[in-house]
């Protein structure tokens, strides 16, 4: 297959990470695209100017020392204000540019940001247009992630990535829930083909893609040029490699060894640490420690045990202290087991297992 690229800027590969609030700082995105992932998008960052130099906001856009493309998701309500926030990130070194109308979150949708912008599609093309035309003396492309549309009575994706396609977006991620789902049920895929035969700038397809057999089908049915792995990265980073290789060879890597385990997770502790401090860091560290060992021996009560925790010192020789004690049981970790069962979902018809 031809190289990927939006607009201008080549890509690695056709994996990539999709923006997590709370999950894809800095120190997640390089440690994904260390292990596989062509591209990662940073959390979402407000439009607000008056929120613009929040510690909160400065750790979102925070890309020190990461490998390109860097890429950064906006979200707001005012195409002006959008305009100046994407001006506000190229000039800090974004070299990408993407809307968010995709988040399902009431906090962002009460507000008419994220996925609300879907049942405004005046308003939805004006962002759109607005963030472009500011993008492009800076020759950085926009794109936009989006869902199938507001609810079931009103998927109004495959309209709307026409007029985007039409006011310069170079690229489009479709997660294949409405915003009444949010992320329950299960993702459908049939708007995410139609919309890849409605345009001609790439579409990447998103949701439900946990296992690399589920992201040989999606590739396969949608016809899209790429995929975005959201929450079944989550603890387990290296599924981009995992892809990587079956889509390649058509056989399953060996699941990771604890040795490469320990040694991914206390550099990942590390430079949480160093991104967030000591008392946010130890804080906000707690759920990537259970998310990566979630599926292994004692996993769930060493969470409880970390959740005690509050010093980083303490909690990452802790977390030394379980891997090492796993390395005297076992080489490898499990298979994903857990990933495995999760990707009994329903698929559209015409979409093989």
């Amino acid at each position: 297959m031809p190289a990927l690229h939006i607009g201008h800027i080549p890509l690695a590969n056709r994996l990539f990470v999709a923006p997590m609030a709370g999950v894809t700082d800095r120190p997640f995105r390089q440690l994904c695209k260390a292990l596989g992932a062509g591209y990662a998008v940073s959390e979402m960052v407000t439009s607000r100017k008056d929120l613009w130099n929040s510690l909160k906001t400065s750790r979102r856009a925070n890309h020190e020392g990461e490998p390109g493309p860097i890429s950064v998701q906006i979200a707001g309500t005012e195409a002006p204000m959008m305009a100046e926030a994407a001006v506000y990130n190229i000039e800090r070194g974004a070299q990408i540019i993407d809307i968010n109308m995709g988040c399902p979150a009431k906090k962002v949708c009460n507000k008419w940001a994220g996925s609300a912008l879907m049942q405004n599609e005046p308003l939805a093309v004006e962002i759109a247009q607005a963030v472009v035309e500011a993008a492009r003396p800076y020759n950085v492309p926009v794109t936009l992630k989006m869902r199938t549309g507001w609810c079931d009575e009103h998927k109004n994706a495959i309209a709307l990535a026409r007029q985007f396609e039409g006011v310069g977006i170079q690229m489009l991620t479709v997660h294949g829930r409405t915003r009444e789902q949010g992320y329950k049920g299960f993702a459908e895929y049939d708007t995410i083909a139609a919309v890849k035969q409605a345009v001609k700038v790439p579409v990447v397809a998103n949701g439900d893609i946990n296992s690399p057999e589920k992201a040989r089908d999606v590739l396969a049915y949608t016809g899209a040029d790429a995929i975005m792995v959201g929450r079944a990265a989550q603890g387990r980073p290296w599924i981009f490699r995992e892809i990587a290789y079956f889509l390649e060879t058509g056989e399953h890597m060996a699941p990771p060894l604890v040795a490469e385990l320990r040694r991914l997770l206390l550099e990942h502790l590390q430079d949480h640490y160093g991104l967030y401090g000591e008392g946010v860091g130890v804080r906000s560290a707690r759920k990537h420690i259970a998310w990566y060992l979630r599926t292994l021996p004692g996993g769930e009560e060493f969470r409880k045990h970390i959740n005690t925790i509050e010093d980083c010192t303490v909690q990452w020789q802790a977390v030394a202290d379980y891997l090492d004690a796993l390395g005297q049981q076992m080489e490898r970790i499990p298979a994903a087991t857990a990933a495995a069962e999760s990707s009994e979902l329903d698929e559209p018809a015409g979409m093989t297992a």
